[in-house]
């Protein structure tokens, strides 16, 4: 598995003055450990929907799942325009992320298990929230899940020591991206 490594943009309007752009590497980092992460979807009538959701960064992009009945996956039918948030509450320490970009339903049962594996490596196998691939079908908690990849668009980092708004843009699909070290 490769990572993709964009390049960091610093925006100076937003940042403190001679602070360097946040690396992709911290970036990535607390993608892959973060256990909490904030899903905006935007429901038929424009109005948005916030929810918290487990999710796995894996094979450069974004992971989460639903049921076929929850407000998200209504909204997802609707629009896979989507933003997923994490980091956390304090003002001067941390580092905040936004996660821009489009939502697909994952419906080729060979990526499942990759996914799954993501998942059970992050979150642990058998807890009380545990991804399961049962007859090449998604569960949850013994329940129908629906996979969903989010395929970045813009990812933007707030580095809050010093203050510094980074962002990275990506170019859509994953074979245009070019890895490095």
């Amino acid at each position: 598995m490769s990572i993709t490594y964009p390049e960091a943009r610093l925006d100076v309007r937003y940042s403190e003055p001679g602070v360097e752009p946040t690396s992709w590497r911290e970036t990535l980092d607390l993608l892959e450990t973060a256990e909490l992460f904030w899903l905006t979807t935007v429901r038929a009538d424009g109005r948005p929907h916030v929810t918290p959701v487990v999710a796995v960064w894996h094979d450069d992009a974004m992971y989460f799942t639903t049921a076929s009945i929850e407000q998200k996956m209504r909204n997802l039918e609707h629009s896979g325009k989507v933003a997923v948030t994490t980091g956390n509450n304090l003002w001067t320490k941390g580092l905040d992320i936004v996660v821009e970009g489009t939502a697909a339903e994952i419906t080729a049962p060979e990526a499942l298990p990759g996914i799954v594996g993501a998942f059970d490596a992050k979150y642990g196998a058998h807890n009380s929230w545990s991804l399961e691939l049962v007859d090449d079908v998604a569960q949850v908690a013994g329940h129908p899940a629906v996979v969903f990849r989010i395929e970045p668009a813009k990812v933007l980092a707030f580095g809050k020591e010093p203050h510094a708004q980074t962002g990275y843009r990506f170019a859509g699909a994953s074979s245009q991206r070019s890895a490095s070290s």
